[in-house]
Formats: C-alpha cells, structure tokens, sequence
C-alpha cells in the first residue's frame, strides 16, 4: 500500500504521525511510505532520518496526500478537505462531534476515517487517546498555574502556595486519565486538589491511590456549585466516546466564581465541557468571560511536540501496519478495536454518536461491510 505522511498544518501543531522507526517497520512489510519534507522537523526528526529508514520525501502536501492511506495527528482542516477522495484511508485524531463541517465533508469526499480516538479495547479503554490524554492532563495543571499568575490575567495565586499561605484549591472535573494525570501535577506541586467524577467505584479507586492532598467527590450540579466560591482553577476533563462534551458548567455559573479564576477545557476538542468554550489556539491561548479566564487551546500537546509524538507513535504503529497489511475492511472484520475507529465510510456515518451530535443519518457498520 502507499502511505502518506502530510506536514501538519494546524497552527503550532509540530507533532508528526509517524517516525523514521516507523517508516522503516511499514517498509519491511512491504509498503511505500511518502514523506512530505520537514513534516518531522517539529518533532526533531530529520528528513536524512526519514530517507534512511526508506521513506520517499516528496516535496508538497498534494503528493503527501494522493496515496491510498493517509496517517496524520490533527483532523483535516479546511484547506485539506479537498485532497481528501472517495476510497482513501485516513487514520488520524477527527473529533467529529466538535464540527460537523469536517463531518460533511468527509461523508461528502466519501473517504474512510477511523479515527484514533474511538478506537477501543474491550475493556472500554481509548489506546490511541491515552497518551495525548497523559500529555493534556499533566499540561492542564501546568497552564493553570501560568495562567493564575496576575500578569496573565488570573488571581495572582501560586498554585502551591508557600509557608503560612495556604495553597491553591484546584477542582478537576472527570478521574479519567486527563483528570488523573492533571490531579498527580496540581497535588505534585502542592495544591489541594478536588477530583469530581459520576463513577463511584472510580472514586473509590482514586481515594485510595492518590496523595492525602487530593480528595473525591460525587459529580453533581449542587457539588459543583458548592465548589466554584473556592476554587482557584478548574480543570475540565469529562469524556463521552466519540461524543460532544456534556456542559457541566454554565455561563450563569461563572457569576459564583471569583474574579481571575482560571478554567482549562481539555474537553475541546469535543466540544467542551463549559458552555463558554471556544477553541483557542497556543497563539492566543485565553480569553475572558465575567472575569472568569478560559484556556481552551485546542492542541495542547502540540506544545510539546517531541514527547508527544513519541507517546503517540508507541501506540498508532501496530494499527496502521495492520491496515496497511489487511486494507481497512479486512482489518477491522478481525479487530473488534479498529472497528470502533471507524466513524465515516463510503460516504455514511456508521458511529452513532457522531450522527446523533447532528441529526444526520446513521448506517450500521454491518450494511457497509
């Protein structure tokens, strides 16, 4: 199969979808890889590495993007849409609830999208979103710490705190693995941190494993509220698969928090879990509403391209050979995973709860096989 690997061009987005380690495994099995040039500068990877593994570089995103299969990082953006053409592969990060302008297109150019962050074990874990969710979580309580500090337009709170000065009050709403991993940085550097989620037995699991700084609570309305006179940072870290983001807090919500408290949505790539979210970019990262500041970029771990790639190419690899090995029909007949990844084939939606975000029609996968 021939491969491509497009440079990423959603802004600040230095992160590649495959490394020369990579291109080397999909060439001993057979495959084309084309390399757009630079594509891997960001991540620190040369295209002298890129060549040596076996790549062929080609020069623009067009050549990138003709191949059969396409790996990515970020979901195609408007200025993609129109290399996308019925039949080709396209493995990458989509998001499709949070837009349904890329979800028409995509079932316009009839294209095949699985996308990373569906993809599921049995177990109901997310392999391919677990690292960038690492990533995002320990980077959340980093940014609101940054953003906390006064000149940044937040309260002038230092997370930790000092001797005699009590530490800041961090709320980290969901204990998935964006909520756990922001939780372990807020506590690390000293804040007291409250975990909010609806699954008892995760709290329960969470109270036992964290450090004495961090404490649980049951997710709901009343909780929260009773939470937003006293928290310096909020943390959103809700998931539903493949779905927007619930909001679980309000724009009347914000009156009850104090002026520069800072709220970071990891949640916005679906959507966002606050009603006030808009995506934000590493350029202007913030904005305010009611003196309420709002960090909602839309890819953190962007900002770290080197470890991000790295953690996202672990586990995308043995996926992507397998698709390129099988053909995407075959592969995600045998692997129940990949099957979940598959959110836009032949020109239908066949994840129901990319259809139902909205309202268009919804096709068994079954019928498209």
């Amino acid at each position: 199969m021939n491969i491509g690997v497009p440079k990423e061009i959603k802004k600040h987005e230095n992160r590649v979808s495959l490394l020369p380690s990579g291109v080397k495994a999909l060439v001993q099995n057979g495959h084309n890889v084309y390399v757009q040039e630079s594509a891997g500068l960001g991540s620190s990877f040369t295209d002298k590495e890129y060549k040596q593994a076996g790549a062929t570089m080609v020069s623009n995103a067009e050549d990138a993007w003709k191949q059969e299969m396409v790996m990515k990082v970020k979901e195609p953006i408007e200025q993609e849409y129109g290399f996308m053409r019925e039949g080709q592969l396209i493995f990458t990060y989509f998001h499709f609830a949070a837009s349904q302008a890329l979800t028409e297109a995509v079932v316009d150019a009839k294209c095949v999208a699985v996308a990373y962050e569906t993809v599921e074990k049995a177990d109901g874990s997310l392999p391919l979103l677990i690292p960038m969710s690492e990533v995002a979580g320990r980077m959340a309580s980093q940014e609101g710490a940054k953003y906390l500090e006064k000149v940044q337009g937040g309260r002038g709170t230092l997370l930790g705190g000092i001797p005699g000065v009590p530490p800041a009050q961090v709320a980290v709403l969901g204990g998935g693995i964006v909520g756990v991993n922001a939780a372990k940085i807020a506590a690390g550097m000293g804040a007291h941190t409250t975990i909010l989620d609806i699954n008892m037995e995760r709290l329960r699991y969470l109270d036992d494993v964290m450090s004495d700084n961090v404490d649980t609570m049951y997710s709901s309305k009343a909780n929260i509220l009773r939470l937003l006179p006293h928290v310096d940072l909020i943390i959103g870290a809700v998931l539903k698969h493949g779905a927007k983001a619930p909001h679980l807090i309000n724009k009347n919500m914000l009156s009850k928090m104090r002026t520069g408290t800072v709220l970071v949505d990891v949640a916005i790539d679906q959507g966002g879990c606050f009603e006030t979210s808009r995506p934000t970019t590493h350029d202007d990262p913030i904005y305010k509403v009611d003196d309420v500041v709002h960090y909602c970029v839309t890819n953190m771990p962007g900002a770290v391209p080197h470890t991000s790639t790295l953690g996202l190419t672990n586990v995308t690899l043995p996926y992507a050979i397998d698709l390129a090995n099988k053909g995407w029909e075959k592969a995600v007949q045998d692997d129940e995973e990949l099957m979940h990844g598959l959110n836009i084939a032949k020109g239908q939606i066949v994840y129901k709860d990319v259809a139902e975000a909205f309202d268009m029609p919804y096709k068994d996968v079954a019928e498209i096989l």
